[in-house]
């Protein structure tokens, strides 16, 4: 009886980490065929989300003077092979929603094309969080004008074997967090060429990324997408996240956005939600961000569910976080749930700071979630006071 081939020739992590290494192509050669100049026609990249929340992408070419958002026509992928269709009907109707500029084709004007996904038949498949956020933004809550988020977007670089953090010694521990935050120098800043890489490539496709910094944890990093009104901040988050897994492959570095990669002391990784309405901004509005806080507090159990898987193992209570069964808010107070910076405490307006949702929520339900929470005039209030007053003064 002949064995079987696929169980007895597996290779490692580290033989693939190898193998991969050895298969790199030569990216002056392909840059050689990348300058070619082309006319008439461009290369728009649809990007779809698939049933686990990644970005996934295929390319077609489109007529240069057809490449705007009402000009660019629907299409289909094999959704038998994401998990979010039959074999027996398995295409998936993918629509534009967005558009950005390639940074991975700069020559020429080619795009990339965000979309949501479709049965045949146009119902928005369950994967479509999309679709369900868009529904809730359209409700205009009396003091939602101009909602706006700004998210934070922390991520852990790995090597490929997807074992060892960027920068850390194989089998080992570096030494204990403290130098590595917002930090410069070989020993301590692990990864600064792909979060450069990813800022400008963002900047380029025409991304809202107000910045980007180091993080406590060494070989993690993070970077802002916003301020931006309603819908957007989701589908910049998305693209984002597409820009840096394509970053990294070109660099041959694992990215994860697990929200507590390495255990033990180290911290982990959040995707921290700054939000605010016009009335917030105004003057007054800390009384407005004080009711949303005392809405979000209602509900708690119900935001954790929905911020993203694994989220238990980060909210602990320590390093940064607050405990996941406990809801708090503070002013300055990176311990609590929720976050009043103190320039909206000292000047009575500004923002909140949701820092509950994990690395690898789904902008969609989040953004979605705090506003239609904070906004609607039917929801409850939780009877709360602020923690660590004594900061207020």
């Amino acid at each position: 009886m002949l064995p079987n081939v696929a169980t007895t020739i597996r290779p490692s992590r580290a033989s693939v980490a190898n193998m991969a290494e050895e298969c790199k192509m030569d990216a002056s050669v392909l840059d050689k065929f990348m300058s070619l100049p082309v006319s008439g026609k461009i290369q728009a990249e649809y990007l779809w989300i698939d049933a686990i929340g990644e970005v996934r992408s295929k390319c077609r070419t489109v007529d240069a003077n057809k490449a705007k958002l009402g000009d660019l026509p629907s299409w289909n992928y094999d959704g038998s092979s994401t998990d979010q269709a039959p074999g027996e009907d398995s295409e998936v109707i993918i629509k534009p929603r967005a558009v950005f500029r390639d940074p991975f084709r700069p020559t020429g004007d080619n795009i990339l094309v965000l979309t949501d996904t479709y049965t045949p038949g146009g119902t928005p498949l369950p994967t479509n969080t999309r679709a369900a956020a868009m529904e809730v933004f359209d409700k205009k809550f009396p003091e939602s004008d101009a909602p706006w988020y700004g998210l934070e977007q922390e991520y852990t670089l790995f090597n490929l074997d997807k074992i060892t953090p960027l920068g850390w010694p194989a089998g080992g521990y570096p030494l204990p967090q403290g130098p590595y935050y917002c930090g410069a120098g070989a020993d301590r800043s692990f990864g600064r060429a792909i979060s450069e890489a990813h800022y400008k490539a963002c900047l380029f496709a025409g991304l809202e990324i107000s910045g980007t910094n180091a993080e406590v944890m060494p070989g993690q990093w993070e970077y802002q997408i916003g301020p931006c009104v309603g819908i957007d901040a989701a589908d910049e988050m998305m693209v984002s996240r597409y820009i840096l897994s394509r970053v990294c492959e070109d660099f041959g570095v694992h990215v994860t956005l697990d929200p507590k990669p390495i255990p033990g002391d180290w911290n982990g990784a959040g995707c921290h939600t700054n939000f605010s309405t016009e009335k917030m901004r105004k003057a007054g509005g800390l009384a407005t961000i004080e009711q949303a806080i005392r809405r979000l507090g209602a509900k708690h159990e119900e935001h954790i569910i929905a911020y993203g898987e694994g989220n238990e193992r980060r909210l602990t209570g320590k390093y940064e976080t607050a405990d996941i069964n406990t809801f708090s808010y503070g002013v300055a107070n990176r311990g609590c749930s929720i976050r009043i910076p103190r320039a909206t405490d000292a000047e009575g307006c500004g923002y909140l700071e949701d820092r509950r949702p994990s690395s690898n929520c789904d902008p969609y339900v989040v953004t979605s979630k705090i506003y239609d929470t904070t906004c609607n005039p039917d929801s409850k209030e939780l009877d709360i006071k602020a923690k660590s007053v004594e900061q207020v003064a």
